[in-house]
C-alpha cells in the first residue's frame, strides 16, 4: 500500500489540523539533532517531514509511528515548522485506511477499550473509583474545592495507584475539599489523539466536559502531565476553558500557604526528571523542584539532560502503548543519567515516565537500592 496516500490528502489532513507551516522546512536537520531517538538509533523526522511534502508517505511504515512527541523539535527548528502536528496527521491518515504496523497493531485494542470501557486497559468502568477504598475520598458535588481526575493509569494500574492514594492522603491532610468523579470519567483523550484518532478524541473529550459540567466542575487536578496537556489547551477547543492545576503545581502552592507542614526527614539523594508535557509544553519546571527543596533532608541534584533539554522517558505520543525494542528505551538512558549523579530515587511526576523507569530500573544491576517516586509519594512519607 506503498504511497496510498497522495500529495492532496496529505496537504488537505495537515492543512485541517493546522499545520500548513510544515511546508516552511528547509532541511535544515536541527530536528534530526536533537531527537532523542537517534541517541539509540537512526531516525530523521527531517526526512519523513519531507517526504510528506511532496506526497511520498509510506503509511505502512513504522517510522512515523516512532516520534514521541516529545516537543524537543519545535523547540529548536527555526522556521517554525509544526512538526508534531504534521506528524499527527500522517498517523490520521494511516489511522482513517487502518493501516497499523505490526509494532503499533496495540493500538487498535486500546481504542476499542477506550470506546467501550473508557479507559486504554481494558479495564471495567465501575472499578475506576476503586482505588480509593478505605480513603476519605468523596464524590464530587458542585462547590467543592477541588476536582481531583486521576487519570486511568492511577485508576487501574497497581503500581500507580499508591501515586493516587498518596495524593489523596495529602489532600486530605491538609484539609482540602475536594472529590472525584469515578466511573462518571473517560480517559482524557490525549494520547489517542496522538496516534491520529481524532473522532475517538473528540468523542471522549465532549462526554467528558458534560459530565464536568454538569457536576458543576470549575478546577481540575490532575496528577497526568498529559492530562493537563488536554483539559488545559485542547478542550477550550470545545469552547470550554476549566481552571487546570497539576499536582506538582498545587504541591507548591498548599506548603506555600502553610497547609502542608512536614514532620520528618527524607535523607536521601534525589534527582528529579521533567516529563515532556510537564516541562517543554507546557512550561512548568519550578514549582516540583520548590516543593522538593522544601523537604528536610532531602538533597537534589540534577542529571544531565534537565529541564528544557529533559530526556524524554519514550512514553509520549501513543508510544506507551507500543513495544520498544530492548537497546531502543530511552528510559534505560535516563536511568544511566540519574545512576550517574549518584542519585538514590529519581523523582518524577508523570505516570508514563514512572511506567517506563520501573520497566528500566529491573535491567540495573542493583535495582533494589534504587527507587522510582512520584513527587507525592515522597511528600506523602515526610508529612
Amino acid at each position: 500500500m506503498e504511497n496510498l496516500a497522495d500529495y492532496k490528502e496529505i496537504v488537505d489532513v495537515i492543512k485541517a489540523s493546522g499545520g500548513e507551516a510544515f511546508k516552511l522546512c528547509y532541511q535544515c536537520g536541527l530536528c534530526d539533532a536533537v531527537c532523542p531517538w537517534n541517541r539509540v538509533r537512526s531516525f530523521s523526522i527531517r526526512k519523513i517531514i519531507r517526504q510528506a511534502t511532496f506526497g511520498l508517505t509510506d503509511i505502512e511504515s513504522e517510522e512515523m509511528w516512532r516520534c514521541t512527541t516529545c516537543g524537543n523539535c519545535p523547540r529548536q527548528c527555526p522556521r517554525g515548522v509544526a512538526i508534531i502536528e504534521a506528524g499527527v496527521s500522517l498517523r490520521r491518515i494511516a489511522t482513517e485506511y487502518g493501516v497499523f504496523p505490526t509494532p503499533v497493531s496495540p493500538v487498535r485494542g486500546v481504542g476499542a477499550s477506550l470506546l467501550g470501557k473508557g479507559n486504554p486497559l481494558s479495564e471495567d468502568r465501575d472499578k475506576r473509583a476503586d482505588w480509593a477504598e478505605g480513603l476519605s475520598v468523596k464524590t464530587f458535588t458542585e462547590g467543592m474545592e477541588i476536582f481531583y481526575f486521576p487519570g486511568c493509569y492511577l485508576c487501574y494500574d497497581p503500581r500507580l495507584k499508591k501515586v493516587a492514594r498518596a495524593t489523596a492522603n495529602i489532600l486530605n491532610r491538609a484539609g482540602v475539599d475536594f472529590g472525584i468523579l469515578g466511573s462518571k470519567e473517560n480517559c482524557c483523550g490525549e494520547s489517542i489523539r496522538k496516534t491520529g484518532d481524532e473522532e475517538l478524541f473528540k468523542r471522549l473529550a465532549r462526554e467528558n466536559i458534560k459530565t464536568f459540567i454538569d457536576a458543576g466542575v470549575h478546577k481540575i487536578l490532575v496528577s497526568s502531565p498529559h492530562c493537563y496537556h488536554t483539559f488545559k489547551n485542547e478542550y477550550p477547543e470545545f469552547k470550554v476553558n476549566f481552571e487546570v492545576v497539576h499536582i506538582a503545581q498545587y504541591l507548591c502552592e498548599l506548603i506555600k500557604e502553610g497547609r502542608l507542614e512536614f514532620t520528618k526527614e527524607y535523607g536521601k539523594k534525589v534527582t528529579y526528571h521533567d516529563p515532556c508535557y510537564l516541562g517543554r509544553h507546557n512550561d512548568i519546571y519550578d514549582e516540583p523542584r520548590q516543593a522538593l527543596k522544601k523537604i528536610p533532608g532531602l538533597e537534589l541534584t540534577e542529571m544531565a539532560d534537565s529541564l528544557e533539554d529533559s530526556l524524554c522517558c519514550g512514553g509520549g505520543g501513543g508510544r506507551i502503548w507500543m513495544e520498544t525494542l530492548k537497546g531502543e528505551r530511552f528510559s534505560d538512558l535516563r536511568l544511566e543519567q540519574a545512576v550517574d549523579v549518584g542519585a538514590e530515587v529519581l523523582v518524577t511526576a508523570c505516570p508514563y515516565c514512572i511506567t517506563h523507569f520501573e520497566e528500566s530500573r529491573l535491567t540495573l544491576g542493583d535495582n533494589e537500592s534504587f527507587e522510582i517516586k512520584d513527587i507525592t509519594e515522597i511528600i506523602a512519607e515526610v508529612i
